[in-house]
């Protein structure tokens, strides 16, 4: 193990090079699992694109669109492509994933969705989805994106663009995009609300209709008319906050400050809307700039709000996309306040309960998740509010919690999630290999191996990822060559054969990202340093992380060079955004005597041992000799430095 000296943090500063020495004679089965993961996904995205897509990178889809709806679904195929070439993913997946978003972005204006690459407007539940996968690419390529990435979050600081209004800090209305606030929800006079939904999750607006009355037409029913356009088709909803995440990808590409300015102004002005409301965040703003203005002064009954469709599964996690997005840039942790209280003030509301008895809107997601512990009582929270009361229980969606925890290494905020585990009626420790929405689910599992009572977690997330990535696999071949009505988009999605939640757990110790267009979280990532003397994101080609600890001031990774003939060499970076320091680290090594003679019978034990080196920066370069491995600790300042999308030189 040899090492250099350092300095402060930068690209161009000298950094300790550490190189393994301690020998992996039998890979760990979670080593092989996990490079036999990569090389799946490898086959899957290409066949993905072969069977689905038009050589200029489109999807194949020869219909209209009929509504407002759909431009997501479009790109939500292709969210983590990105992502899993940032985790160690093909060489030339980033270029084929730029091609699918420029093919996808040119459909998409054909289709009358796109305006300057951009949605003309649609809520920001949707446009979350849809922009993680322009996040992603940004981030493993921001000269190429930067401009791009400036230009979508001006359309929200300029006010030109019609979107903002400074004096009040609102965005003028819950559709929005390069269109300007677009007044409604939707084109037609009504809104194109079904039966099923209705039955699912009833109506916006519901006090607008004595409940003894009969039940009108959806056509002429006032609830989804008329008054629907007016008071949820204008001012600022609760779910623009996950405008912040646009914001934010800007200011991690350029490192303009004007963009971390405006996060601390819209993001803080909601913040002191729930700090007024006894810390639940309300859900609408009128035009005027008041809380429940449009709605007879209640808080909740906004778009995309508290009382429809879905409640805290989509305003919490505008909540933390907001309020992360502006602890990020602007450097304060006081802004995650505004989740922490929204969490502790519904899980205040809490009871316990079989979830198979619940009045759960989204029943489906949570019997996937949950198997025979439906059974189970458990910690049942309500997800929504009206003028009846709180009701749609369910468990906490344990990925808000969680995030926060990752990011703060708060005491409080690890004590939330120990309580939740306590309170509820199903195992944590155990892996199901279903598929939610989000590409994620297994946050509970994963939280109980770092806390050291689940230590098979590693194969058995890496078998449920094979498992659902083969699934999808014999899905996409059965509707291979389908033509796709506009009902069935959301096909592309559910084939989409990148699995990318264990990976991203296991190699950067970080939970899957916020769904509705948060950040990537990580306490480590790694560039390949292999090739030709230059540097490209992920992990090398034959090489295998795990992280198998978060401290509250330290990590704990190991990395394994499986090939028994070529060296492998990489950095290792302190958190997903270079944010972080390393102090120092404590690597294994061990000597070169474990061979033996060539006479002997058998190799000797090896004797591993461990030093410590300094570091005082974000990054840490190590070279991996052929079938070496090493487990670094590493010792962390976090937040120490500014977050951005830099690479090490």
């Amino acid at each position: 193990m040899s090492s250099e000296p350092t300095g402060p943090a930068g690209p161009a500063v000298a950094r300790p090079r550490l190189t393994a020495s301690v020998p992996c004679l039998a890979p760990p089965p979670w080593a092989t699992s996990q490079r036999a993961l990569f090389e799946l996904l490898d086959q899957g995205w290409r066949r993905f694109s072969e069977a689905y897509c038009n050589p200029d990178g489109s999807l194949r889809y020869e219909q209209e669109l009929s509504s407002r709806d759909g431009a997501d679904d479009f790109m939500e195929a292709f969210f983590n492509w990105p992502q899993l070439y940032l985790l160690g993913g093909a060489d030339d997946l980033l270029p084929a994933a730029a091609r699918h978003w420029h093919g996808v972005a040119g459909q998409l204006t054909r289709l009358g969705m796109y305006r300057d690459e951009f949605e003309i407007g649609y809520d920001w539940f949707h446009q979350g989805e849809s922009l993680l996968f322009f996040y992603f690419l940004t981030m493993a390529d921001p000269q190429a994106w930067q401009q791009r990435a400036a230009r979508f979050a001006d359309l929200y600081l300029d006010p030109a663009c019609g979107n903002y209004d400074p004096e009040r800090r609102i965005i003028k209305a819950p559709h929005n995009g390069s269109g300007g606030a677009r007044e409604g929800v939707s084109d037609s006079p009504s809104y194109p609300w079904t039966e099923a939904e209705a039955a699912q999750y009833g109506y916006p607006l519901d006090w607008l209709i004595d409940p003894m009355a009969p039940v009108p037409p959806l056509a002429e029913d006032p609830r989804l008319g008329e008054q629907m356009q007016q008071r949820l088709g204008r001012g600022d909803a609760v779910g623009n906050l996950s405008v912040a995440g646009l914001v934010l990808n800007a200011f991690l590409a350029t490192g303009e400050h004007r963009f971390a300015d405006w996060l601390g102004e819209y993001v803080g002005a909601w913040k002191k809307r729930a700090e007024a409301n006894d810390g639940l965040i309300p859900d609408n703003v009128g035009l005027d700039g008041v809380v429940g203005s449009q709605l007879e002064g209640r808080w909740y009954g906004g778009h995309y709000g508290w009382s429809w469709p879905h409640g805290m599964y989509s305003l919490a996690q505008a909540a933390l996309v907001g309020a992360m997005s502006a602890a990020l840039a602007r450097r304060d942790d006081s802004f995650l306040d505004m989740p922490r209280a929204l969490l502790d003030a519904v899980i205040a509301q809490g009871r316990q309960g079989r979830f198979a008895d619940s009045d759960s809107s989204i029943a489906p997601r949570w019997r996937a998740h949950l198997g025979d512990a439906i059974d189970t009582d458990t910690l049942l929270v309500p997800y929504r509010h009206s003028d009846k009361g709180w009701f749609d229980y369910n468990p906490v969606q344990a990925s808000v919690p969680l995030a926060l925890w990752h990011h703060s290494d708060d005491a409080a905020d690890r004590a939330r999630l120990d309580g939740l585990r306590a309170a509820s009626g199903y195992d944590w420790a155990s892996v199901r290999p279903f598929r939610d929405k989000e590409e994620a689910g297994h946050e509970e599992p994963w939280y109980a191996y770092l806390a050291g009572d689940n230590p098979d977690y590693p194969e058995q997330i890496l078998a449920a990822a094979q498992i659902q990535a083969r699934r999808r696999l014999a899905l996409l071949e059965t509707h291979a060559g389908r033509e796709l009505a506009e009902a069935d988009i959301h096909l592309w999605q559910n084939v989409n054969p990148v699995v990318t939640e264990a990976l991203v757990q296991l190699t950067w110790g970080g939970p899957q990202v916020v769904y509705n267009g948060g950040t990537q979280q990580a306490r480590v990532r790694y560039f390949d340093r292999s090739a030709n003397g230059g540097v490209r994101p992920g992990l090398p080609q034959d090489v295998a992380a795990l992280v198998s600890s978060i401290e509250p001031l330290a990590t704990t990774v190991t990395l394994i060079n499986l090939s028994g003939t070529q060296a492998r060499a990489l950095t290792v970076q302190a958190g997903a955004l270079a944010e972080h320091e390393i102090t120092t680290v404590t690597a294994t090594h061990s000597c070169a005597e474990w061979t033996g003679r060539d006479s002997e019978y058998l190799p000797h034990e090896p004797v591993v041992q461990s030093s410590d080196v300094d570091v005082a920066g974000p990054w840490l370069d190590v070279d991996l000799p052929p079938g070496t491995q090493i487990t670094l600790r590493l010792a962390m300042r976090l937040r120490a430095y500014p977050p951005s999308y830099r690479s090490p030189a």
